[in-house]
């Protein structure tokens, strides 16, 4: 990408309160090359960075500002232009008479071509066991190794606790998944909501998923008396760690975790 373009795209980054990071990397094929990353005014990593520096190309920051934050973080980076009308020179009617126009008949004429079917709006419902085999493999992208039949298992048992997660379908394909769970503590005087997994498949990114699921999270720990609403995220997923901030939630703690 040259340049004019980076610079393009670090005032787009600029735009939507994020800064665009370039690698220091100035010689071509070495690891990191041409890399860049997001990150918020404080200097917190938002996408493409990990602990040494950008790790993103320049396409992949201006696919994240484009569609992973277009609702989000400000207008879009195509810009609409609207042709200009061309003024049409009234017809000369010829000095003698004119020949009549020859009219196809009915058979003919061509038909209007019908208008495609817009792809169907994204619902949120409760998961189905028949959704196992959709969801392990959601479940594998996140890096959790699990097999069908457990998953199907563990929908069952869930079903049993009134706790099932919830799903993003388009059409008859579910493209996301949202675990729900309540739970009651000695410290607290109500119970604990918390988002248990959040995952959304990435041909599926950009239509506003993650926060439809969220936003039913926080519905369904609404409805459960739930005062309080939680959700881990791997150190690795700055981009995940920026969701979950532009929707409200603070970093408060840090998770451990043991064997048994």
């Amino acid at each position: 990408m040259s340049d004019e373009r980076l610079d393009a795209l670090a005032e787009t980054a600029r735009n939507r309160g994020l800064k665009l990071v370039r690698s220091r990397v100035r010689t071509p094929g070495k690891r990191r090359f041409g890399k860049v990353g997001l990150t918020d005014p404080s200097g917190k990593p938002v996408f493409g960075m990990d602990a040494k520096g950008p790790t993103a190309s320049p396409e992949d920051a201006e696919h994240f500002l484009r569609n992973l934050g277009a609702k989000d973080w400000g207008a879009s980076l195509d810009v609409a232009v609207m042709p200009r009308k061309r003024k049409t020179k009234p017809k000369r009617e010829a000095a003698n008479d004119a020949e009549p126009e020859l009219v196809a008949p009915a058979t003919a004429r061509s038909k209007p071509k019908a208008e495609p079917k817009p792809p169907p709006a994204p619902k949120i419902r409760a998961v189905k066991p028949g959704d196992a085999a959709e969801l392990t493999k959601l479940i594998h992208y996140l890096g959790h190794e699990i097999d069908e039949k457990s998953v199907r298992k563990n929908i069952r048992a869930l079903a049993k606790l009134k706790e099932e997660p919830l799903v993003a379908t388009i059409g008859k394909r579910v493209v996301g998944l949202c675990g729900v769970h309540k739970t009651v503590t000695i410290h607290r005087d109500a119970p604990l909501g918390r988002i248990t997994i959040l995952v959304v498949d990435e041909k599926a990114h950009g239509l506003g998923l993650g926060r439809m699921l969220v936003d039913a999270a926080e519905q369904w720990c609404r409805k459960q008396g739930c005062k309080l609403i939680e959700v881990t995220s791997n150190d690795r997923r700055a981009e995940a760690h920026a969701f979950y901030r532009h929707m409200g939630y603070e970093r408060t703690s840090i998770r451990f975790f043991k064997k048994l």
